[in-house]
């Protein structure tokens, strides 16, 4: 071979089918433009429906009555065991000799601080989930103000939380430092959305789904955003969340009209109707699922894009390929525990559930086809398909935007 027939054969010919460099850095950042429109349009749509469905109240004072008038209302003090003793009830409901409960106690709270008050005696074959109380436990009682008498409400346990709570923070914090304070931030964000958005705005007649929905979108702006800072990992990793969250909310929305749930399969769902007659139980049930979903998937997004960013930190000169490829091979070990992770965290709930359905001799299908049984499967399949879905769409996401030119 002469040298010019060497140079010709070394030299990279013209219709290569590798794109310039120019023009690869051109596409991965329209790409990202695309991204941060989606973006933005989202973001402005839920501020427009967090305005547009927040609570106004104008039936909270009907709502209110409905819960007095079923005793779901109640003034709740704090109170201190005086004396706790058993004896023979001055009543039995059978023919056997009954043993009761007498408590006294010094309430701690309301217009008769101080004072000891005795409550009515429990009977305890009656009345099993009465506890044996002794002198010094904290307890907290209901006043019946048609009766004007107290009675046992629970106990009083919020010493022992708030110990847990601190515990809590403190771990965090030491673990994660700032990162991790910030995270506490954005979990006491979550809670004031849930408590004083998605319950009153569902109360106020809103449809609860649709509250939901925007209520998920604004937790994931906020916690996202708030926690890990405006990055290109976070823009990465909220916008995989919100394309997950819209494929499962359109899959359990399909597969909840299929299985075709009266909704009523808890007490609670029973009672929430005579608080307001127009309140979408089924509903309630989906938009429950989405806000579900929204943990499970933020925490599937972030790991990859984090992953993805590590590796090209570490690693520069791989492509986007490589990137994708390494970043999935991480990615399918975190689905495989997450998905099991759902499964055990509603098994475990329903345990009580569960030992009562071995007892009644049901075939498994027989178990799974019970309205209760089934809604906590068609949560937790769809909301796994959700996270699924979320891991190549995030890891592709990442890995084409990584190699961009900054």
């Amino acid at each position: 071979m002469s040298q010019n027939e060497f140079e010709s054969h070394n030299v990279p010919h013209a219709h290569s089918s590798s794109p310039p460099p120019g023009l690869d850095s051109v596409r991965k950042s329209l790409v990202f433009r695309l991204i941060a429109a989606m973006l933005m349009i989202a973001a402005v749509a839920t501020l427009i429906g967090i305005f547009a469905l927040w609570p106004n109240n104008e039936r909270s004072e009907e709502i209110q009555r409905n819960a007095e008038d079923i005793a779901l209302t109640s003034d709740l003090l704090k109170a201190t065991v005086h004396e706790a003793s058993e004896s023979i009830c001055g009543y039995s409901i059978s023919s056997e000799v009954e043993m009761c409960r007498n408590v006294t106690v010094v309430v701690q709270e309301g217009l008769e601080s101080g004072s000891l008050v005795v409550l009515p005696e429990v009977n305890t074959s009656f009345d099993p989930t009465f506890p044996q109380l002794a002198a010094g436990d904290n307890v907290i009682l209901g006043f019946d103000s048609v009766t004007n008498s107290y009675y046992y409400q629970d106990r009083d346990r919020m010493s022992s939380l708030w110990w847990l709570i601190l515990l809590f923070a403190v771990t965090v914090i030491c673990l994660a430092r700032v990162r991790g304070l910030l995270a506490l931030f954005a979990m006491g964000g979550t809670v004031l959305m849930l408590v004083k958005f998605i319950a009153p705005s569902v109360l106020d007649g809103n449809d609860p789904v649709l509250v939901c929905v925007v209520a998920a979108a604004a937790i994931a702006y906020f916690s996202l955003y708030f926690t890990h800072g405006f990055s290109l990992m976070t823009t990465v990793a909220l916008a995989g969340t919100l394309i997950a969250l819209g494929l499962t909310l359109g899959i359990s929305w399909i597969f909840f009209e299929l299985a075709k749930f009266s909704g009523y399969s808890s007490e609670e769902a029973f009672v929430l109707p005579f608080l307001a007659e127009s309140l979408d139980v089924r509903g309630l049930l989906l938009g429950g699922t989405i806000i579900a979903a929204l943990g499970a998937l933020d925490d599937v997004t972030v790991t990859q894009a984090a992953t993805v960013l590590e590796l090209s930190a570490r690693n520069n000169e791989l492509s986007t390929r490589q990137l994708m490829i390494s970043g999935l091979r991480v990615g399918r070990e975190h689905i495989a525990s997450t998905v099991n992770t759902l499964l055990l965290a509603y098994a475990g709930s329903s345990i009580p559930l569960l030992l009562l359905f071995a007892v009644s001799e049901q075939s498994l299908g027989d178990v799974a086809n019970s309205e209760l049984i089934a809604i906590e499967l068609v949560r937790t399949l769809c909301g796994s398909i959700g996270l699924v879905a979320a891991l190549p769409i995030t890891t592709y996401l990442a890995a084409l935007l990584m190699r961009a030119d900054k």
